[in-house]
């Protein structure tokens, strides 16, 4: 495939960020700036059986692998063109049986290697970046990231040594790994929920900003990116690469952890919307800097806490996982108003908690204090914000809340028409669950 680049947009050098994306034309709020196919991608284990291997179509009549057993799909097609790839999954499947353990990495950056191996030619994903020109951030790894890197490495060797031929060497490894680390995204549904993960050359080529004129959305393997703003032609089509809920300090750790690079938008160096973020209860006696700080420092210490335990989550720990938001609520409520986003993201956590036990009313309870401060702190035609209007309609509607889950639904619908486009199957369904309570 030549490259034609993508149209009415041009990679260019962007001043202090490198190689980037801008338009050539007008984009309008809503408008498909433009769609990429998968280089790879892989489907989360736990959506095996509830989506297709191949094209993660969700559907209820799916077959399976009949020698794997494991793999699903929506018919021969599909199950013909995944073929490529799940041979390599499937035989080492069957052969270590519930023994086979690969992180999800490990599973994408083996396809990687099997498709460049077939692959001569510049591919549909890389109109205007090569996965190869990746960068790896090899140099600003700290020992961490190095180990987790090896572990992947090793993991790769045990796995797969005997169905991959001549593996690639320990150097390019270690480079496409941390390509895949730094460059790699995540495709979720309608209510942000994890399906799988994959490579989008062309996507990865924007830059980012906390107040992004893009979103991605994905329909099946193929990711969309469509205008959130107003784009007019020589500007450059930012996306943004982290959840935008925290305040600029929380955000710019994140973007140098994770990605290597202190942001400087206008979101971080106007700090716009960190006095609301961080909204501190009304008190008769206002809290001292310093107990604001310390408080800061629970916060962030008890979402890590969190974010670790939750990897154990069955119904007994659930108990304990809820009651942990709980506390952590009430211990940060002394200080903190319930707008503020430490509180917002236990609250989160408790209403994933609760839907996972089937607790309908307490998710409902907890959804209905976090949708009004998540309008006002993400930016407009937010995925986040449609997703929490979305569970909160379906959660009315199975609790015969009929008017509440109409609405919720419609609000949920405004923002998902724009960033998911009027054709998407995810917006066709919503529009039937309304429909349907006519």
């Amino acid at each position: 495939m030549k490259n034609e680049g993508i149209e009415g947009t041009e990679r260019f050098l962007s001043p202090d960020r490198g190689r980037g994306l801008r338009a050539v034309r007008h984009f309008s709020v809503g408008e498909l700036v433009f769609a990429c196919p998968a280089y790879s991608y892989v489907l989360t284990v736990n959506e095996r059986g509830a989506h297709c291997e191949n094209c993660f179509s969700r559907r209820d009549d799916l077959f399976k692998c009949g020698k794997c057993k494991q793999a699903y799909y929506c018919n021969v097609d599909c199950q013909r063109g995944d073929w490529p790839m799940h041979k390599l999954e499937c035989v080492a499947m069957c052969g270590y049986g519930e023994n086979w353990c690969p992180s999800e990495t490990v599973r994408l950056v083996a396809r990687i290697i099997m498709k460049q191996r077939v692959t001569t030619e510049r591919t549909p994903s890389e109109r205007v970046l090569l996965l190869r020109e990746f960068e790896s951030h090899l140099d600003k790894m700290d020992s961490e990231k190095d180990e987790m890197n090896q572990a992947d490495i090793a993991a790769l060797h045990h796995f797969y040594s005997r169905h991959i031929s001549d593996i690639p060497d320990e150097q390019a490894l270690t480079e496409l790994f941390a390509q895949v680390n730094c460059n790699g995204f995540t495709i979720e549904d309608e209510e942000l929920s994890h399906l799988g993960s994959a490579v989008f050359p062309d996507v990865a080529l924007m830059n980012h900003s906390c107040s992004p004129n893009v979103i991605v959305t994905y329909k099946g393997t193929v990711a969309e990116v469509r205008a959130v703003k107003e784009i007019n032609p020589g500007e450059e089509i930012f996306n943004s690469y982290i959840d935008l809920l925290y305040p600029t300090e929380d955000r710019k750790e994140r973007l140098l952890d994770s990605y290597f690079f202190t942001c400087q938008c206008t979101e971080c160096t106007t700090k716009s919307k960190d006095k609301e973020k961080m909204e501190i209860r009304k008190l008769s006696s206002p809290p001292e800097p310093e107990e604001i700080k310390s408080m800061v420092r629970y916060a962030k210490n008890v979402i890590e806490e969190f974010r670790r335990a939750k990897h154990y989550k069955n119904i007994l720990f659930s108990c304990e996982l809820l009651e942990m938001c709980e506390l952590s609520q009430e211990k940060m409520g002394a200080i903190f108003a319930d707008t503020n986003v430490y509180m917002l993201h236990m609250m989160y956590q408790a209403m994933g908690v609760c839907l996972y036990m089937q607790d309908w009313d307490g998710a409902m309870s907890y959804g209905e204090k976090i949708i009004q401060p998540y309008s006002v702190h993400y930016p407009a035609y937010s995925l986040n914000v449609a997703s929490m209007y979305l569970k909160l309609g379906r959660l009315y509607l199975g609790l015969e809340k009929k008017t509440q889950g109409v609405k919720a639904l419609k609000k949920a619908l405004a923002i998902m028409e724009v960033a998911h486009g009027e054709d998407h199957h995810y917006v066709a369904e919503v529009k039937r669950e309304i429909e349907d309570q006519k």
